[in-house]
């Protein structure tokens, strides 16, 4: 099987298998217990939260450890939304953003806050002065994902966090569930307080994932009862789960995407060539291992299919939303028509794919679009 659905999920490195069954053979006990085994889980548990605070270059208690992307990201802007409410009840977030941040910001409206949702560009990306022109008195956070899921542009995070220094009063919150281990992001420099992370995009495991919360940042938790992860997650500590994303989490780090951005520019070369093709991946502004196109006169869905009758996953939109069979939000914010945006696939690589792989899927490609093509010519 040739696997080019690497946004949607990854396979877990074996080395991270390993590492959770070992913690969780041997640290199976409570974190929260006062008994001898409960502690060892607990030292077990913190030495977890230090790796990856050390590798992101933080403070160990500015990690906030969740169940993936999704959790953090509704922690992040919800919780921030409760907590500081009262200052102000104003969120700008950007029209793009993925569905744990687009339909969290919808519930939010639902509640009496005011969003705002900043239009991208032709090239996906949204611009830091559309970000600040969006800023009242009332603002009092700013979410902005740091590589887009469906087409692999970079948003400019670095020069949005330098604009928002004028503006202590509101937070920044960044969705790196894509970028993270492959788009570089200095937390300190870009001035970001809150980062959601998922395990599962970084060869880790589902069901784990971290929040960075700055120090000075407050939130409001979500869950009620034993008050575990600092009073904002409670819940009996997942420690092997939180063993194995520490383990992800550094082999990210490790990790060369050049030959990943390699291999995609390549195929970006040879979609770029023919008619029927139109890319909607700034090859040069966007990460290494995300492209999205479209093919003139298909569906995705049935491109997609088809591939998988080869033995080649690609994926339509993002996998929280492939299901609902609509055209995607995100090309027709970036002034893509609705029958190209129903037309996309989605390309993602990642370290363990190869060029031979990707010829395979070009071969394969010239051997199934002209004849999914002529099928829908003939019904028209």
């Amino acid at each position: 099987m040739i696997y080019f659905d690497n946004s949607a999920t990854t396979k877990p490195d074996q080395s991270v298998l390993e590492t959770f069954i070992k913690a969780s053979t041997r640290f199976f006990a409570n974190p929260s217990s006062l008994h001898y085994p409960g502690m060892e889980a607990e030292r077990f548990l913190e030495k977890a939260r230090q790796q990856i605070a050390s590798l992101c270059r933080v403070s160990a208690e500015e990690i906030i450890f969740t169940g993936g992307g999704t959790e953090s990201n509704n922690l992040a802007i919800k919780g921030a939304a409760y907590f500081y409410k009262n200052r102000g009840r104003h969120i700008i977030t950007t029209a793009i953003e993925h569905p744990s941040v687009f339909e969290t910001c919808r519930d939010l409206e639902k509640e009496g806050f005011r969003i705002t949702y900043v239009k991208p560009d032709a090239n996906g990306a949204i611009q830091a002065a559309d970000v600040q022109q969006a800023i009242t008195d009332d603002t009092i956070l700013v979410s902005v994902m740091h590589v887009n899921n469906e087409t692999g542009a970079i948003q400019p995070v670095e020069e949005i966090g330098r604009m928002l220094d004028a503006y202590p009063q509101i937070l920044f919150h960044v969705d790196a569930v894509q970028g993270f281990g492959k788009v570089p992001l200095d937390l300190l420099k870009s001035g970001v307080q809150l980062m959601s992370v998922s395990g599962h995009k970084l060869h880790g495991l589902k069901g784990t994932g971290f929040l960075y919360k700055q120090r000075s940042v407050n939130l409001a938790p979500l869950l009620s009862g034993g008050g575990q992860e600092r009073g904002l997650r409670s819940g009996t500590e997942q420690t092997a789960g939180a063993a194995s994303l520490a383990k992800a989490v550094r082999l990210a780090m490790e990790t060369d995407m050049n030959p990943v951005l390699e291999i995609t520019r390549w195929i970006y070369k040879e979609l770029a060539g023919r008619p029927d093709f139109v890319i909607h991946t700034p090859i040069s502004q966007a990460a290494p291992h995300i492209l999205s196109v479209s093919i003139k006169g298909t569906k995705g869905e049935v491109l997609v299919h088809a591939l998988e009758k080869k033995n080649i996953i690609v994926s339509t939109t993002s996998a929280c939303s492939s299901k609902q069979a609509k055209p995607s939000r995100v090309l027709q914010k970036m002034g893509v028509n609705n029958d190209l945006a129903a037309a996309a696939i989605r390309i993602s690589l990642s370290a363990g794919n190869t060029i031979q792989e990707a010829e395979q899927f070009i071969e394969a490609l010239d051997r199934i679009v002209p004849t999914l093509v002529k099928k829908r010519n003939e019904r028209i």
